[in-house]
């Protein structure tokens, strides 16, 4: 699904965020991506949604390079792939169920498949009992498991989850890995970024490490080494 072509990324000269990386994930996969801040993880998430461009080296989804995309073609792809970030962005000003329904009008889906599915996503990450609630009425694990109901509401191929429990406690941060993995249990591939060894460890999937930009292990049922 996605492959990293001896991919380097250089900021500023001298500053070498990717060193010659080169990854395969296959469809399916659960991949937690682990290192220190600054080891290249965001950068890497960067590359796979061609937010950000290599240096030298190349990134494929599928089989197409999504560095030479234009634009309506990588709008397209983006809406292939579903992001979870640390910090929620979720808009303010709307319900639960608001927020899943605005993603999915953007992608031009009708009132009917919006009323039928967003109640269905919303249990499958336990904000049944939460649905008109805005974001300020809820607690930082509720608002993470909407941003996944969020992000997976239009039936992504890829979700990448980007140190999504670095605000969470333990409890809230186990639920959130738990509804992951139901992700990727239902054929959704998963790229997690973390530093949390807890995380790792209880998602017993591949794992790979990170350091200073290149990637020094990657282990098929790998437990957080560093």
């Amino acid at each position: 699904m996605i492959y990293f072509n001896n991919v380097t990324k250089v900021y500023n000269k001298d500053l070498v965020a990717l060193d010659d990386v080169t990854l395969t994930v296959s469809p399916g996969e659960f991949v937690s991506v682990v290192g220190h801040s600054g080891a290249g993880k965001t950068t890497l998430v960067k590359m796979i949604l061609a937010e950000d461009t290599p240096s030298s080296g190349t990134v494929f989804f599928e089989s197409t390079n999504v560095h030479k995309l234009k634009s309506h073609d990588l709008t397209k792809l983006r809406r292939r792939i579903g992001v979870v970030f640390q910090d929620f962005k979720l808009l303010t000003n709307k319900t639960a169920y608001e927020n899943i329904a605005f993603a999915m009008e953007a992608v031009g889906k009708s009132d009917q498949e919006i009323a039928s599915d967003v109640p269905h996503v919303l249990e499958l990450v336990d904000l049944g009992s939460r649905t008109y609630h805005f974001p300020h009425q809820m607690s930082g694990g509720e608002k993470q498991r909407l941003a996944i109901a969020r992000a997976i509401i239009n039936q992504p191929e890829l979700i990448i989850a980007d140190e999504p429990t670095g605000n969470l406690d333990p409890i809230n941060t186990y639920e959130v890995v738990q509804i992951l993995k139901k992700i990727n249990d239902l054929g959704t591939t998963v790229i997690l970024t973390t530093h949390n060894r807890g995380v790792i460890d209880s998602v017993g999937k591949r794992v790979i490490t990170m350091e200073k930009g290149k990637i020094i292990r990657d282990d098929k049922e790998g437990k957080y080494v560093i």
